[in-house]
């Protein structure tokens, strides 16, 4: 749906200028008070024997502080309602968009750049949302409409009732329609195509006057992401006796979270923290991309074969320019290393994150990430935080693949 991306910075890619870019800290900032209360403040999780295995010392036990590890704070967002960040970034499109509709009842239309569409609310007060999506945008969508509008038994006219519709492809997972299903969402199957799906979203578009809300390149979408490292910085500094972060690596895939986090890490702690985007092998849209200096998808035939799933989608106008300015590193690793990072995490963690989440700590674990980024700092230990971005995972299915691996 490119033509459907209305202020659209497409930055020219040498231009650091920040007006380029589709969103400020300020909407992060804002999008954290419109969520406030109903998302989650998720925990942040230590583990020292996690730790141990990033040193470069043989022995983790030397009394001397000069062990070389890091000390990795990882921030649960599959304790987020929906089990994944997701659910932030639909929250706040939806409530921005509610204050639109309601600011503009007067109007026959809204000027806003939330959502794209014709967009009121229709005679019996119902707003009308829509988006498509095989998986955690899914439930965040339905739920948040679900979330946002007045329980049934209310009087409250005042306020639309918001129906969520959500178009998904045939061969998505049980797991994830039925929590769809579950939070209220009204399903529509088509063929699993790209194309398929958004020629749907169009004509429900057209015949409902609904909003479309883009999973990652919606500008509200976008902010609200941001959020997870507003309150990951502010949690760290609890934990630590007010210290900072030196690093902190997210997962990428359509690059709403990374971008989104890129513009609240840089807007809280300036160029003092190094933020590393982590990507699977198979699909390293966004290191090609910013190898390039230009945004690119995914090479042609490529089947996508990761089992980090949430990963599929390629970065868009919106957040390409955001991380092409403010992202310091994109660092891919490869199906094995993804499966014995989330395992790690199942054990050690106990914490059923995603593969999509396995990304990040497979990277923190690895040899390339070490290299560059472990001697870094002058102040001893390097304090690097991870994303685990979800935690919609069939275990079973997953278990099964790390018991063929041998893991």
């Amino acid at each position: 749906m490119q033509d459907q991306q209305q202020n659209c910075c497409n930055a020219d890619s040498h231009n650091h200028h920040h007006h380029d870019h589709c969103i400020t800290f300020q909407d992060v900032l804002d999008a954290a008070k419109n969520i406030q209360g109903i998302a989650y403040k998720t925990p942040v999780m230590t583990s020292s024997s996690v730790n141990c295995l990033t040193t470069s010392s043989s022995n983790c036990n030397t009394s001397d502080n000069e062990s070389n590890h890091l000390d990795l704070f990882f921030k649960v967002e599959a304790m987020q309602r929906t089990g994944s960040f997701k659910f932030r970034g639909a929250l706040n499109a939806i409530q921005s968009l509610v204050v639109a509709v309601a600011a503009s009842s007067n109007d026959t239309s809204i000027n806003d750049d939330t959502a794209t569409g014709t967009g009121t609310a229709t005679a019996d007060n119902t707003l009308h949302v829509v988006t498509h999506s095989s998986g955690n945008h899914a439930a965040a969508v339905a739920l948040a409409a679900k979330q946002l509008s007045p329980p049934p038994q209310s009087q409250q006219q005042s306020s639309a009732c918001i129906q969520a519709t959500i178009v998904m492809p045939k061969n998505a997972p049980t797991i994830k329609v039925q929590g769809v299903q579950g939070f209220g969402g009204n399903i529509v199957m088509v063929e699993s195509t790209n194309e398929a799906r958004e020629e749907k979203a169009e004509e429900i578009m057209k015949e409902t006057g609904a909003y479309f809300i883009h999973p990652s390149e919606n500008p509200r979408v976008i902010a609200g992401q941001g959020t997870v490292c507003l309150e990951f910085v502010e949690q760290v500094r609890n934990m630590t006796g007010g210290e900072d972060l030196d690093i902190v690596i997210i997962p990428v895939g359509g690059g709403g979270l990374a971008a989104g986090n890129a513009v609240a890490l840089r807007g809280l702690l300036g160029n003092a923290v190094k933020i590393v985007l982590a990507e699977p092998k198979e699909m390293d849209d966004a290191k090609r991309s910013k190898e390039a200096g230009m945004l690119l998808k995914h090479e042609p035939g490529n089947p996508l074969n990761s089992i980090a799933d949430g990963l599929k989608t390629t970065l868009g106008p919106n957040t390409w320019p955001i991380i092409h300015d403010l992202v310091d590193d994109i660092i891919t690793v490869t199906e094995l290393e993804i499966l014995r990072a989330t395992k790690l995490i199942w054990e050690r963690l106990k914490v059923c994150i995603e593969p999509s989440a396995g990304v990040g700590v497979a990277v923190a674990l690895g040899e390339e990430f070490q290299k560059k980024f472990c001697k870094e700092t002058t102040r001893g230990v390097s304090k690097v935080g991870i994303v685990l971005c979800g935690g919609n995972v069939d275990v079973i299915k997953i278990a099964r693949m790390m018991d063929t691996c041998g893991l």
